[in-house]
């Protein structure tokens, strides 16, 4: 007889391989991930139900950009695939995301509560979806705050690791040596002068005697 799996067992691999790891949930990134893609997905749900439903496009893309790259730092492919430039990308999506929800959300508030939507019983519909998106506007901030702080270390390792940064240190290696070249060459020119000095000397007494 088979023996009945325990309470606490884990998931098979197939569907543990599909779970991001808990490192990547508790590091900050991965919260920051976690919120946008749940804003972006509660902001979405809201514009269907609400008059402003012109604006959904907007945080379903935003939704499914967070999604991915989600998935994709919690698979560590950003460490797989080195030549792209993962952290200039989610920054510019950061970027754009604030943007956007800020610019929607003010735009929702200000076209959709005039007296007829007030009369219709939507307009506070359209004020909690602009409260989510005036959210989700500050955490795409923070998010991409601390990326460009990643951005700025990612263009400096790349720049020291490039081709011409080599070739800029071995220049100036090259012209440290050619500089104390000279040094040590001037040493035997004197010790011959000097030498040269003491023969006339002794020249001159011997013509002087």
């Amino acid at each position: 007889m088979e023996e009945p799996e325990p309470a606490g067992a884990a998931p098979p691999p197939g569907l543990r391989s599909l779970l991001p790891p808990r490192e990547f949930l508790c590091s900050r990134k991965g919260q920051l991930l976690l919120a946008e893609s749940v804003l972006s997905f509660i902001i979405f749900i809201c514009y269907i139900a609400s008059l402003a439903a012109s604006f959904m496009m907007a945080p379903l893309l935003e939704f499914l950009l967070a999604l991915f790259l989600f998935f994709a730092y919690a698979s560590k492919l950003n460490e797989k695939f080195k030549g792209l430039y993962w952290p200039l990308a989610d920054f510019l999506r950061c970027v754009t995301a604030a943007i956007i929800y800020f610019a929607i959300s003010i735009a929702a508030v200000s076209k959709y509560s005039d007296g007829a939507s007030k009369a219709a019983g939507v307009s506070r519909r359209e004020l909690s979806t602009s409260v989510f998106g005036f959210i989700a506007t500050i955490v795409f901030a923070i998010d991409f705050y601390i990326t460009f702080n990643d951005l700025v270390a990612f263009l400096k390792q790349g720049s020291s690791d490039s081709p011409e940064g080599r070739k800029s240190e071995g220049s100036k290696s090259t012209d440290s040596m050619k500089t104390q070249i000279p040094t040590r060459t001037e040493e035997p020119n004197t010790n011959q002068a000097r030498r040269e000095d003491d023969q006339a000397l002794s020249s001159a007494e011997c013509t002087a005697n």
